[in-house]
């Protein structure tokens, strides 16, 4: 017995627009690798969220991108990092000179499940990558409860 294929082939005649989505991918994967890099993800840094009993951690990975060119705003309960990489590179060497530049900018926004308070956020640069900490309001951090799992079977009622 021979067991169905997962990756089946679609024909033309059964879906008609398969030459189109196809073309359109190949159009978009173009358009994709024809965006300036930033090496950030064509704009969109890498981002890692935790959470603890008081705290929403954010990593977010800006390789190359200097403190004072990275905002970090809360507007209610969205928390958006943005800003813009600048990168510059001088080479004189024999006869010939090279000087090459590079400007883009990047956007991520997220939202938190509260609106923090005034000073419950602190953001730091090592290494490429931020570090922001966004404290929970102390009602919301004791209200937080851990609900156990018990095995088997729920009870009819």
């Amino acid at each position: 017995m021979k067991l169905p294929s997962l990756w089946s082939r679609v024909d033309l005649a059964t879906d008609p627009f398969k030459a189109f989505r196809r073309e359109m991918e190949d159009w978009f994967s173009q358009v994709d690798k024809n965006l300036p890099s930033l090496g950030l993800g064509a704009g969109v840094p890498a981002v890692n969220v935790a959470e603890t009993d008081k705290a929403i951690e954010i990593t977010a990975e800006l390789p190359g991108v200097e403190e004072k060119d990275i905002k970090v705003n809360v507007e209610g309960n969205q928390l958006v990092v943005s800003g813009e990489k600048k990168q510059e590179s001088k080479k004189d060497e024999k006869d010939w000179h090279v000087e090459e530049r590079s400007f883009g900018s990047f956007y991520r926004s997220m939202s938190l499940p509260f609106t923090p308070d005034d000073g419950a956020i602190e953001a730091y640069l090592d290494k490429g990558v931020l570090h922001v900490t966004v404290r929970k309001p102390e009602e919301l951090a004791k209200t937080a409860k851990t609900i156990e799992i018990k095995t088997g079977a729920p009870p009819q009622a």
